[in-house]
């Protein structure tokens, strides 16, 4: 299917809920009658399964016939189709023709004409010169020139393109590559790094296995890396060469060179391991890492402390991190980023967490002289996230009332089994075990109980006797309401305080992002708010990574907290934005004070999440008409 179709098909899976022909186009940036064609095009190819649901309340994914479709498209041999497919076929095509392919039998094999051959070629140029390779025209024959190391990443690249974002499916590399038996090599695999001490990253090990698929097949096919003599191999590399070399034997019957192991061996270290899995971070620090670059995590790790007002002061988590960032800063120099299939989730679930690791890469960056990308600053993220989890910085629990009439120890009995279950979430502050029960003297987060209260109440939870299964669910839920609404209403008047009617704008349209973000500057700076620096600061952090958290807002920041008081500058747009890979209806230009530091975390969180909410967006799109409207939707949407 063409990309169109996958993102709509994307968009679709990220819901259970009814999706509107107006919501699809609005992330699709087309008409409704585009998304209607789309719609129909997908359940054309898909018959006679319903992969698309259709009602008056628009359009929803039949997940389980969907999941049969794409299984049926990885197994359908059919002759490449969309203008994304020819090119890809021709790049495999000429990486397996060393001496060229002719541009007649190319239009033949595809059913299409010479022209559009000729069309497709300008196309695949691209991408071969973006992966260093050349494409060489002799008449009607066209080849690839470039190194078997290059063929190969173009290789990986398309391969990675045309599977369906997250994690690269183990059968679709077999069947592509002819790889027999890559579970159980996987399996293989991991019990020998694991054997050796090292820590497996699981995110980013079957992209490894796609090249090692590769490696088998193009060695079978007499097109090996070439050999460089030149090239350093310390013992940790031959030593994991050589145990791969067994299992690569054993499990493909296929011997690759000294080179080619190598060359696997360090996509290994640099994407997948980490050392030091049963060693002490003294001992880990002293064998792996230069004193100098763990000085410079250090550094790194206060300042980012300094400025998010967060602790970051652990020798085992800067250990981690700088283990990591070195495994990093070889991948960007080679201009060879690993995958990350969270990247999305993350940015849009823990923006502030993300922009913690935004700073720390960007101090990185400026350190090696190196890019790095939204996927490794996300395996950042993971790195931050975990750690701050893990200290628990935020005692989130809730508090609860249970009344449970007595009866022997059956009100015993239930408050054991809620503490076992949901003690990490849940603080029991008292157990009342009369039916005469004073409701209104109840001050706890949520009431659980076995009895009906008189009035209706938000916050009771009504269970069984003897807890079920749907009864924990019900109390999970209710702990997840209490948390969003203390979350909005621990911020609400801090929040709304940083707004100005001289900063409110709606249906305010740019040409680019740094256009809106030097827009909504401009007004900043007319009230001495902030000055030039900053805008152009913010447009440095956004060219860094898209600060569209969500597919609803885009937060623009600088990274340096300079302005003379912490305000928003915001923009409402009934029609969506290009901003990043997204479609944003809502941008707001922050801009913080260092006197503001503290309130950063939740301003920022709170701000991503009040407006993650697609229907809460469109609320407030569609009846904030001016500034006192706008303010009154986003109190509405916050209490709620």
């Amino acid at each position: 299917m063409s990309e169109k179709y996958e993102r709509l098909l994307e968009y679709l899976a990220e819901s259970d809920e009814w999706m509107t022909a107006g919501e699809l186009a609005d992330r699709l940036g087309v008409s409704t009658r585009s998304v209607r064609s789309y719609v129909t095009s997908v359940k054309t190819a898909a018959k006679p399964l319903e992969v698309i649901a259709s009602s008056t309340s628009g359009y929803r994914l039949n997940r389980e016939a969907y999941a049969t479709f794409r299984a049926e498209l990885r197994t359908r041999e059919t002759e490449p189709g969309s203008p994304r497919e020819r090119v890809h076929f021709i790049i495999r095509g000429l990486g397996d023709a060393l001496d060229g392919l002719d541009v007649y039998d190319l239009a033949a094999s595809m059913f299409v004409s010479e022209s559009t051959v000729e069309a497709d070629l300008r196309k695949v140029k691209l991408l071969v010169e973006e992966a260093g390779l050349a494409l060489v025209r002799r008449g009607s024959m066209v080849s690839l020139a470039g190194t078997e190391l290059n063929r190969r990443r173009l290789l990986s690249r398309i391969f990675r393109d045309e599977s369906a974002q997250g994690f690269l499916d183990l059968e679709n590399i077999q069947r592509e590559f002819s790889s027999k038996n890559l579970g159980a090599f996987k399996s293989d695999l991991i019990a020998m790094l694991d054997g050796n001490g090292f820590f497996v990253n699981e995110y980013s090990i079957n992209n490894v296995l796609l090249h090692i698929a590769i490696a088998v097949d193009r060695v079978s096919k007499k097109q090996s890396i070439d050999p460089d003599d030149d090239a350093p191999v310390s013992d940790a590399i031959r030593e994991i060469a050589a145990q791969l070399d067994g299992l690569i034997r054993s499990h493909f019957q296929a011997a690759l060179s000294p080179r080619e192991l190598a060359y696997l061996s360090v996509l290994l270290t640099t994407r997948v391991l980490t050392p030091g899995h049963d060693e002490p971070t003294e001992s880990i620090a002293h064998n792996y890492l230069a004193d100098d670059d763990l000085e410079a995590m250090r550094r790194i790790a206060r300042l980012a402390s300094d400025e998010y007002l967060v602790d970051l002061d652990d020798e085992d988590f800067i250990v981690r991190l700088s283990l990591h960032v070195r495994n990093l800063v070889a991948r960007a120099q080679e201009n060879s980023y690993s995958r990350n299939p969270m990247t999305r989730s993350i940015k849009g679930s823990f923006p502030m967490i993300y922009e913690l690791a935004v700073f720390i890469a960007s101090q990185v960056q400026r350190r090696e002289g190196i890019v790095i990308n939204d996927d490794e600053i996300a395996y950042i993220a993971l790195h931050v996230g975990s750690y701050l989890e893990r200290t628990s910085l935020r005692d989130e629990r809730v508090s609860c009332a249970i009344v449970c009439p007595g009866y022997y120890d059956m009100h015993v009995i239930l408050r054991d089994k809620l503490v076992a279950e949901l003690g990490s979430e849940l603080q029991v502050d008292v157990v009342i075990t009369r039916a005469d029960v004073d409701w209104s003297a109840l001050s706890s987060d949520i009431v659980v109980t076995t009895i009906q209260a008189p009035t209706a109440r938000d916050n009771v939870v009504v269970i069984q006797p003897f807890l079920t299964a749907v009864d924990f669910e019900a109390i999970r839920r209710a702990i997840a309401t209490v948390r969003r609404h203390r979350r909005r209403m621990q911020i609400k008047d801090e929040l709304l305080q940083y707004f100005d009617e001289r900063l409110f704008a709606r249906n305010l349209a740019a040409p680019s992002e740094a256009e809106m973000i030097r827009t909504l500057g401009d007004a900043m700076v007319g009230i001495g708010v902030i000055d030039e620096s900053y805008v152009e600061g913010a447009i440095e952090r956004e060219r860094m990574s898209s600060t569209a958290f969500t597919d609803t807002i885009a937060v623009p920041h600088a990274m340096a907290m300079s302005a003379s008081r912490t305000a928003i500058s915001i923009v409402i747009n009934e029609t969506p934005m290009a901003w990043g890979d997204n479609r944003v209806n809502v941008i707001a230009l922050i801009a913080f004070s260092e006197s503001g530091r503290k309130a950063f975390q939740h301003v920022f969180d709170q701000l991503v999440e009040v407006f993650s909410d697609r229907d809460d967006v469109q609320r407030i799109v569609k009846r904030a008409v001016d500034f006192p409207s706008f303010i009154d939707e986003l109190v509405h949407v916050m209490d709620t």
